[in-house]
């Protein structure tokens, strides 16, 4: 079982509370708009980490992160990228590459909106943790934890880190 601690636009903030939650976790997933690489260097001083660059990021975060990162974790396809849409609605970018090629779990930031739904047609579970920087128009502080436990995503809990 991997235990995974999922944020996003983080916009260059890092503090004690988004750290604490870095301990419980196997692997952290950054969803972009990182703003800074002492955000991901902070996080990969304690655990090991995957991300992707988002609409915010300069050319120095580029080059250290793709814009899409797709890998098995365990059994699971995951897809993370920072603009993605949600089910049904995709953006033109990821449209296409969804239908013929799905991932079981697609992760994307971007909106700064906390959401999670399954799309039925595809067998997709889209995450989005909101947002836990301190930048942005979202009022909480989010990010997701859960597990995967071979082909199985479970004990998923919604992380509130207070008003931004």
């Amino acid at each position: 079982m991997t235990k995974i601690l999922l944020l996003s636009d983080t916009h260059g903030h890092m503090d004690d509370a988004i750290l604490k939650h870095v301990d419980w976790a196997d692997e952290v997933w950054h969803a972009g708009d990182i703003g800074d690489l002492s955000v991901t260097d902070a996080l990969m001083e304690r655990k090991p980490l995957r991300g992707v660059f988002g609409n915010i990021d300069n050319h120095i975060i580029q080059k250290e992160f793709p814009e899409n990162n797709r890998f098995f974790c365990e059994e699971v396809a995951v897809w993370i990228t920072h603009i993605g849409g949600y089910p049904p609605k995709y953006n033109m970018r990821t449209r296409e590459e969804i239908k013929i090629n799905p991932p079981k779990l697609f992760i994307c930031g971007h909106s700064h909106i906390l959401k999670v739904m399954h799309d039925k047609k595809l067998d997709v579970l889209h995450m989005n943790p909101g947002a836990c920087g301190r930048h942005g128009f979202h009022q909480l502080r989010t990010m997701l934890r859960f597990t995967i436990d071979g082909k199985k995503i479970g004990n998923l809990e919604v992380v509130e880190l207070g008003k931004r």
